[in-house]
């Protein structure tokens, strides 16, 4: 009888400590919000912020998933990657903007070339990426880091077009991204150049942007200029590899003298309003591209003033339906 009783005491005892364990337990589990997720969830976007350095050397806390991004004149490498921007680049209050996104960056608002700080602020961006160091020179990029964590590219980098979509990459944790569109880009023109070839053998081109006061040639290694004579594979006239060797702007003057020596098999001209008499002039019509009716003329809905890799690949869209009929 007295061992029965012992039995029924340690049965008793061990269900009061396993009891006692279990509302312990409970008691040490987190209190839920008030929206019902655990108190630790708002700070979780925290811990996967990134700390990466600039251009410029500035340390920048890149946030784990902006949503607000201004990244104005970036906007083919930011789209390339997937991700529309809070505003979009734009000149002449807003009535100039790069025409050849306009479908993709329908219904986003324009903001000023200049980024001014006001309308930078009424965006209310969680992030900025500047392309030039110019552009976040002297007290600017303090003014905009109060405003949004705010990364410059720099100038090496803004300037080669594929340097800064793998950047771009990187700051939004999307450099395999980055790199399959630069692959991708690299298989198109090869096909491209394959079929030129293959039309036309090899041939010389050049790029002439026509305005309403003057005429420039494209540079032998920049802009739509790379895309014609690296990825392409055309031939450089001599006349643009002299005037390439001066200056680094993308785009070189070039007086109708000049271009009445021009011997480019192609001539590709990006048109606006206004420049037709320019190319009226009798020289012009002298030049043998253009007596053998070798010109294919595009307007500013066109992407050869720019670089990236969806300007990139409407050139090459371009120069096909252009010389393979």
């Amino acid at each position: 009888m007295h061992r029965r009783k012992s039995t029924k005491y340690l049965i008793l005892l061990t269900s009061v400590i396993c009891l006692s364990l279990w509302i312990s337990a409970c008691g040490n589990q987190p209190a839920p919000n008030q929206g019902g997720s655990p108190s630790d969830t708002a700070a979780a976007p925290n811990s996967a912020d990134r700390k990466l350095t600039d251009g410029m050397g500035n340390t920048v806390t890149i946030p784990a998933n902006p949503q607000r991004i201004i990244a104005s004149y970036l906007e083919d490498p930011l789209l390339t990657l997937g991700v529309k921007p809070v505003a979009q680049w734009s000149v002449a209050n807003g009535s100039g903007v790069q025409d050849y996104l306009k479908d993709k960056l329908n219904g986003i608002p324009t903001i000023p070339s200049e980024l001014p700080f006001e309308a930078v602020t009424g965006f209310n961006p969680d992030l900025m990426i500047i392309g030039s160091s110019s552009s976040a020179s002297g007290e600017k990029y303090n003014q905009y880091a109060k405003i949004a964590p705010t990364f410059v590219l720099g100038d090496e980098i803004n300037n080669d077009w594929r340097q800064a979509l793998l950047k771009i990459g990187e700051v939004l944790g999307k450099t395999k991204e980055a790199q399959q569109a630069l692959n991708d880009y690299d298989l198109k023109a090869k096909d491209a150049k394959e079929k030129l070839q293959k039309a036309n053998g090899t041939q010389s081109a050049a790029a002439i942007w026509a305005t309403p006061k003057a005429l420039y040639v494209v540079s032998e290694n920049l802009s739509s200029g790379a895309v014609l004579y690296k990825d392409l594979g055309f031939q450089v006239p001599a006349v643009v590899k002299e005037i390439s060797s001066s200056g680094t702007a993308n785009w070189r003057p070039i007086s109708m003298e000049r271009l009445a020596t021009l011997d480019a098999d192609h001539i590709f001209v990006i048109r606006q309003s206004g420049e037709d008499q320019l190319l009226d002039d009798p020289v012009w019509k002298s030049i043998p591209a253009v007596k053998n009716g070798h010109v294919y003329s595009f307007d500013k809905t066109h992407s050869w003033l720019y670089s990236g890799v969806i300007a990139n690949s409407q050139m090459i869209d371009d120069v096909l339906k252009s010389l393979i009929k």
